[in-house]
């Protein structure tokens, strides 16, 4: 009996790909909480795949989605603000295959009003190391030179943020689909990557072991080399890994899946994954954070929130307002939290500090 009970609930957990991660999670779960007494410090962005051509959507229509996303967003974001006052920021990963002048100029607008940033984002399939090199290099250059976006490290090098289209970071996909380069962390740092905020990607089989950390990833030369790495500690700075920024992946169990399952809940904005205060403790005790930092909680969700749905949950149905009302109703109306809204090169920057010991 025992053993047929074990075998359904693998069977259960090998079905939504838990199997990957749930390990993780039960440890991380009965470990003693890595927060310290004292002030806690809430930054938190919106990392957006943002699409405007999703489903080969025609140019009007596309462009028709960015100007009434721009106005909508500065009326509802206008009503809200974190601790210090600032709006809430939207970050912008920006798809390398469809590339408009238009919209990037209208999302160039909306960044330099103080409204957020624009990063990189790129669906590519049965690609070559060379290919995916020049691409990346020649989008950073484009995004700089004609746009005004991306900016420059120290050394005058165009540095960026990343997301992969369809989760298949570092060829992570078992059946080698929607990528192709098993050395791509490489090709990313080589072509002034910085960081990566792909993960988590729950349900789906690229979902890595390691979950809620901020970790350094090194190419081992083989697919999903982002499975494996060194957790971010204060005063550890490794210059020659890709930083991995993850979001909150947990399980909701007040929403449960036919009544006994617990609903994934891996930091999705969405129509059928809307805001709610169950969902933002979830994502708050995820505790992702800084090894030795643990009172600044890093709460990155995402969203592709120029898909038609999403726009009606975020805006007619007030998706956004919820959100915000949520967060500064927990977290600025108490004395024992400070909330940022950030961009996702804003958050990348935060954990830096906090990695080499320039911010306490």
């Amino acid at each position: 009996m025992f053993i047929a009970a074990g075998a359904l609930l693998w069977m259960l957990l090998k079905s939504r790909n838990m199997h990957i991660w749930i390990i993780a999670y039960i440890i991380d779960k009965l470990s003693p909480s890595r927060a310290k007494p004292g002030k806690k410090h809430i930054y938190f962005c919106v990392a957006d795949h943002y699409e405007p051509y999703f489903r080969k959507a025609d140019q009007a229509t596309a462009r028709k989605l960015v100007d009434d996303w721009a106005e909508k967003y500065k009326q509802v974001a206008n009503k809200h603000h974190d601790s210090s006052g600032r709006p809430p920021q939207h970050s912008y990963f920006y798809p390398v295959e469809e590339y408009d002048e238009y919209v990037l100029d209208k999302l160039k607008v909306l960044c330099s009003e103080g409204y957020g940033d624009v990063d990189i984002h790129l669906h590519h399939d049965n690609d070559t190391a060379d290919n995916l090199r020049q691409t990346l290099n020649d989008f950073k250059q484009l995004l700089h030179s004609k746009h005004g976006l991306m900016r420059k490290n120290e050394r005058g090098e165009i540095v960026y943020g990343f997301i992969h289209g369809n989760w298949a970071l570092d060829n992570s996909r078992p059946d080698g689909r929607w990528c192709g380069v098993d050395n791509e962390l490489d090709i990313l740092i080589e072509t002034g990557c910085v960081y990566d905020m792909t993960m988590p990607s729950a349900p789906s089989d690229t979902q890595t072991s390691i979950i809620n950390r901020i970790y350094f990833a090194k190419e081992d030369g083989k697919a999903k080399s982002h499975n494996h790495g060194t957790v971010a500690t204060v005063g550890n700075w490794l210059s020659d890994q890709l930083l991995m920024i993850q979001g909150p992946l947990g399980l909701n169990w007040t929403s449960r899946k036919l009544g006994i399952m617990p609903k994934i809940d891996a930091g999705e904005l969405s129509c059928d994954a809307p805001p709610a205060a169950d969902r933002l403790a979830i994502w708050e005790n995820a505790g992702v954070s800084v090894s030795g930092a643990e009172n600044h909680i890093f709460i990155r969700l995402y969203t592709h929130g120029l898909q038609a749905k999403n726009m009606t949950m975020f805006y007619e149905q007030g998706g956004f307002d919820k959100l915000w009302t949520l967060l500064e109703q927990r977290y600025c109306d108490s004395a024992d939290y400070s909330l940022h809204y950030v961009t996702a090169w804003e958050m990348y920057g935060l954990a830096r500090s906090l990695i080499t010991g320039k911010q306490t």
